[in-house]
């Protein structure tokens, strides 16, 4: 059937496909629970300013990208956001429907905020006509298709897994009876004489659905958004082809299988035709922000002023550093490090803390024990440079191997779908030790894994241009103590799906053990040492490199053995007991934001398998600071800034500058805005709630037995059951660098500009403690 259209020619259908694509476009990847990476859920906005991007999120979504009104009037009540803050917002916002001053400002913001609306679906008339609820019918098909589809290792069978996903899809639907029980009469007959490629198939669908090229992007995002995680899932496929040099047409399989449900309810009660096409016109219209859009982006900006000034007002003159230090301590510049390196720093003046990213500067892909899987501990904008290893000999290989095959036998035997009853009976109370041992917190850490080395060697020249470069960056080029900590981090916590969201962004989701132990070998190697000093780099002979893991569960610091140093074993006592201390600290710090913590218990709920909030992960998050530590140091920051070491003197060329801004400030984004979008839209790019969360796939999880794929932080990771723990703020970033230089770097980068220029991130420029300049949209520095 085919409604009411124009003329069909090539360059229509070209545009429509164009159409489409873009929306495919809009969607952010999610990565899969092995390495949950965080993802900036507004990745397809970003050319697009937050009240306009609100506009459009507001159709394909139904939600709002600010926090709510009155939560921020409340604060202009109270004093937190003066007006000054609010006349600078006013003023920067470019928009002609923008309050024409602050007491307009001021009289409009106490008016209720329009509820967003995203425009219905055909599924959503006819659920509205019939009675029947077809959103969720689609859902529940679609998501159990797509769990075996899309399965990682979980499930015993998977459907036809040598054809496309489209093509796989088709051989499924012709044979699910689901609908047509539901009453869509006929749905299988369209299936099965459905095109066979998905482009032919979204083609006849939007002429079918009457959707024009103007009005496709809009239709299309909204019905992908309807697909949640699977959609999201799809562009991350795309994502990882796309990082290898190839493609892939998963996430344009799944837009053509959603655009059939819509065109089978349309062609099944044609009496919705006159409704749906009033809904494909306003598709059609212009993404413009209404005027209340405009208001909320304004007191969302002074918001996010409000806190910056805060911030600016505790930055101190540097003050002289020690002549030698009795000890360094290089960090990752996540948040959860900012409140151990304050606790250490004050356990003597002779210690000095670094920040720098997790991954030590170091792009590899490593081969854990008993494995031959390549695990990527890097951020997910880098391709892997370099190889790994921490494997033993091959007869302990092997041995661990064969362990790994019957432990995944036995799992599958546990989950088989006759012999799981068997094991439940026989095995249940044999279990009942280990859950009430997992209740109490009583469970274990593993063992730490065998050293990691690279593998290939890259030879003493590349080790040491390697090892140089790596100093340099972190701006660790003289000074050097006797003792210097690479200290990397991870979460110990139980029974877990996102498990890996609270390990290192910066290496990929995955713990920076191997990170900090690589680097710590590399520097401790004579040859190396002997190629940094032909560098310009010596470092004193009695200067001793040592690995390290922060627990951020715990807030304890192994440090790992792995090159003897008997000279210095008094320096790593005192360094354990200062580290035991700062723990301590951290631990008492964090406690009282943690529901039903003390103390004495915030590490043993890393052991306990009914703690759904083991800790609060970088929640709070809301500033990138990169500059010399004298200027942060002895500030109470709260564990919200990312903290990374940068001395200008030392970076003539702005080299390390445009590192900085290319990479630790895009990941940054990317977690901060991962949270603003799970707090301020929980249900369409949060988590879910842990409670119900079943495993699918091996990739994610669904809410319950079965439906959409749920990507994002859980509930329980933002909101502590009463109000929200994470402050929905964009990313301050303050560099102590020239704003001419950092000018420069952004014109060499245009993705980059465009979260400046749009305000998805503000950046302001440091000289030692004070605030000289913020950057404007379109270049310029006030």
């Amino acid at each position: 059937m085919f409604l009411n259209h124009p003329a069909i020619t090539p360059d229509l259908d070209a545009a429509l496909l164009d159409a489409a694509m873009a929306a495919a476009r809009a969607i952010p990847p999610a990565f899969p629970l092995e390495a949950t990476v965080a993802v900036n859920p507004f990745l397809g906005q970003t050319a697009e300013d937050l009240p306009t991007a609100q506009a459009r999120l507001s159709r394909v979504a139904g939600i709002a990208l600010t926090q709510p009104r009155a939560a921020l009037a409340a604060q202009v009540a109270d004093g937190s956001i003066t007006d000054d803050d609010l006349a600078c917002a006013l003023l920067a916002s470019p928009h002609a429907l923008k309050p024409v001053d602050l007491a307009m400002l001021k009289a409009r913001m106490y008016a209720p905020a329009p509820a967003p609306r995203a425009l219905p679906t055909v599924a959503d008339l006819a659920a509205a006509r019939t009675g029947i609820d077809w959103p969720a019918l689609i859902a529940r098909c679609t998501g159990l298709w797509a769990a075996g589809r899309f399965d990682q290792g979980q499930a015993l069978w998977t459907p036809a897994p040598g054809l496309d996903c489209f093509r796989a899809w088709r051989d499924w639907a012709v044979h699910d009876l689901t609908p047509e029980i539901a009453s869509l009469r006929g749905f299988c007959a369209n299936v099965a004489a459905s095109p066979d490629t998905a482009e032919r198939a979204i083609l006849r669908a939007l002429h079918d659905l009457s959707l024009t090229p103007e009005g496709v992007t809009t239709a299309c995002h909204r019905l992908l958004i309807d697909l949640g995680g699977w959609a999201q899932h799809a562009r991350y496929l795309a994502w990882q082809a796309q990082m290898a040099g190839g493609q892939d047409r998963t996430l344009t399989d799944l837009l053509a299988i959603r655009l059939i449900w819509d065109q089978a309810l349309l062609g099944h009660q044609p009496d919705l035709a006159t409704e749906w096409q009033a809904i494909a016109r306003a598709h059609a219209e212009p993404v413009e922000p209404t005027p209340d859009d405009v208001l909320d982006a304004i007191l969302q900006d002074a918001a996010e002023r409000a806190h910056l000034r805060r911030l600016t007002a505790g930055l101190s003159p540097a003050a002289p550093a020690p002549a030698r230090p009795a000890v360094q301590a290089a960090f990752c510049i996540d948040v959860r490090s900012e409140v151990l390196r304050r606790a250490l720093e004050s356990q003597g003046p002779g210690i000095e803390t670094i920040g720098f990213a997790g991954f030590f500067g170091l792009p590899v892909a490593h081969h854990g024990p008993a494995s031959t899987l390549a695990e990527a501990h890097l951020p997910v904008l880098l391709n892997a440079g370099l190889t790994a290893s921490s494997q033993g000999t091959p007869e302990a290989e092997q041995t661990a191997r064969i362990a790994a095959r019957a432990t995944r036998a036995w799992g599958r035997f546990r989950q088989a779908a006759v012999s799981s009853f068997a094991f439940i009976e026989a095995a249940g109370p044999l279990y009942g030790a280990k859950l009430l041992k997992g209740a109490l917190g009583q469970g274990h850490a593993a063992k730490p894994d065998p050293r990691p080395v690279l593998s290939p060697d890259p030879g003493p020249q590349a080790r040491a241009d390697l090892a140089a470069g790596i100093l340099r960056a972190m701006g660790l080029t003289q000074g050097f103590a006797r003792l210097v900590l690479l200290v990397g981090h991870g979460a110990q916590v139980t029974n877990n799906p996102h498990a890996s969201a609270y390990h290192c962004g910066a290496c990929g989701g995955r713990s920076g053990a191997v990170s900090a132990r690589l680097l710590a070998g590399l520097l401790n190697r004579a040859d190396t040492r002997a190629g940094l000093a032909e560098r310009g780099l010596p470092i004193p002979e009695d200067t001793v490199f040592v690995a390290g893991l922060h627990d951020t569960t715990t807030d304890q610091v192994t440090l790992f053995a792995d090159d003897p140093a008997p000279g210095h074993a008094d320096d790593l006592d005192q360094a354990r007991h200062w580290l035991d201390q700062a723990g301590a600290l951290a631990r008492a710090e964090r406690s009282p934001r943690l529901p039903g913590a003390r103390p004495a218990t915030v590490a043993a709920r890393a052991h306990d398998w009914a703690e759904t909030r083991p800790e609060w992960g970088l929640a709070g998050c809301a500033a990138f600071i990169a500059a010399p530590r004298s200027v942060t140091r002895g500030l109470d920051l709260q564990g919200r800034a990312f903290l990374h070491s940068y001395d200008r003197a030392r970076d003539p060329d702005h080299g390390v500058l445009e590192l900085i801004l290319t990479a630790p400030v895009v990941v940054a984004s990317w977690i901060s805005l991962q949270y603003y979008g799970s707090t301020l839209a929980p249900g369409v790019f949060g988590g879910g709630d842990k409670l119900i969360h079943n495993v699918t796939g091996g990739i994610g999880v669904v809410e319950g037995n079965g439906g959409t794929l749920r990507a994002g932080l859980p509930w329980q990771a933002v909101h502590d059951g009463t109000r929200p723990v994470h402050d929905a703020l964009r990313l301050s970033v303050l560099i102590d660098a020239d704003p001419a230089a950092m000018g420069a770097i952004l014109a060499r980068h245009p993705d980059l500009r465009a979260l400046f220029d749009n305000g998805w991130l503000s950046l302001s420029a440091l000289e030692g403690p004070r605030v000289v300049a913020r950057y404007r949209p379109g270049g310029d520095w006030r």
